[in-house]
């Protein structure tokens, strides 16, 4: 007997048509218009929270909101809220309204804006720097400034078990963790406790994370909330160069990328799709333990977004090429260095030029006081 297709549903997301399955989420198909053509990538609406690989995440951070300016075919009258696309299923006939509608877009400045309230400014000292995607959606959606004027809270760092700090005071309270430990560990020992501003991610009873997979919550978290113990502080993203790698593990799938450092591995990492999310979690052996080449089956170098940090260090210049354009801007914008110049090395020399330097700027600034 032969099997039946379901029928698909037809949706047009910000004027594009698209034919999904039933039960598809909003944010589902605006991937698949991205997955079809890489150039509509901007369309998809950002997610803080929602991780596919973890069933029933979603709905907590609201940063995907979007307008369905018609329900139905059948019932063609708009919601009369934004709605979550992460968790919003599409219907017959539906059309959504993205970076098409500028009532999403002002509501999503209103949410950098409240996920940034008790978050602190720190980057240039956060490990989760240049991978981060609270950095990504404050710079896609944020305002430049900010009407909150009380206190940050603050929380003591804590460490939870022998792989992972907690940094709560980042924590933007996505569950993602908590969603981690609850689908891929049978002793979940930790999730949010208190209410309100009160809020944390905790451990039960000073209970420590030592599960054989508890560091896929440092893959998973947004921000830089958890982190790698034996990579904090290291080394900046942007310096490493990431390389696909495989093993042999009896735990999990072995399939990682492998971080460099010169000829050093600096972390493990499991390996990410096109939305940052991990496709198969590994096990603490291959994340923490391996850290010597030979533990390793090199597959090549980590294909990166042109867009990312990691490209900006030139690296695999030969895949990640800079666009022309700026090439000729620079050509046109820029003077060139006249390197024809001799060098000054003899001391006398530089000491009176940099005498007749700083009596030159002190006559300009007598000048400027003056006029």
């Amino acid at each position: 007997m032969e099997e039946t297709k379901p029928q698909l549903v037809k949706i047009t997301f910000d004027g594009i048509e698209v034919e999904v399955e039933p039960g598809t989420t909003i944010m589902q198909a605006a991937r698949k218009i991205a997955e079809a053509d890489a150039s509509q990538a901007a369309l998809v609406p950002p997610a803080m929270c929602y991780y596919k690989p973890l069933p029933t995440s979603g709905g907590k951070c609201r940063a995907c909101l979007v307008r369905v300016a018609q329900g139905s075919a059948k019932d063609p009258r708009p919601m009369p809220k934004l709605v979550p696309s992460c968790i919003t299923q599409v219907q017959e006939g539906m059309v959504v309204e993205n970076t098409s509608n500028q009532a999403v877009l002002d509501t999503r400045k209103s949410i950098v804006e409240f996920l940034l309230i008790n978050h602190p400014l720190d980057c240039p000292i956060c490990d989760q720097a240049g991978e981060c995607h609270l950095q990504d959606f404050a710079f896609e959606h944020g305002s430049v400034n900010t009407r909150y004027e009380e206190d940050r809270r603050t929380f003591d760092k804590i460490d939870i078990g022998p792989y992972v700090q907690l940094h709560m005071t980042r924590c933007i309270l996505c569950y993602r963790c908590v969603y981690t430990a609850d689908q891929i560990t049978d002793k979940r020992v930790h999730g949010v406790m208190n209410r309100g501003d009160a809020s944390e991610i905790s451990t039960y009873i000073e209970k420590a994370i030592d599960n054989d997979f508890s560091g896929n919550v440092i893959d998973v978290c947004p921000v830089g909330a958890l982190t790698d113990k034996t990579f904090r502080f290291k080394n900046r993203v942007w310096f490493t160069k990431p390389e696909d790698a495989h093993r042999d593990c009896d735990k999990c799938c072995g399939k990682t990328t492998v971080w460099y450092r010169g000829d050093e591995i600096i972390r493990v990492t499991a390996r990410k799709n096109t939305w940052g999310e991990v496709n198969d979690f590994i096990c603490n052996t291959c994340r923490f333990e391996k850290k010597k080449t030979s533990d390793w089956v090199l597959e090549g170098p980590t294909k990166v977004k042109r867009s990312s940090v990691i490209s900006a260090n030139k690296y695999r210049a030969d895949l990640v090429k800079k666009p022309d354009f700026a090439i000729k801007m620079a050509e046109t914008q820029y003077k060139r260095i006249d390197d024809t110049r001799p060098f000054v090395t003899d001391e006398d020399t530089i000491r009176h030029q940099s005498i007749e330097n700083n009596d030159k700027a002190n006559h300009r600034s007598l000048l400027a006081k003056n006029n």
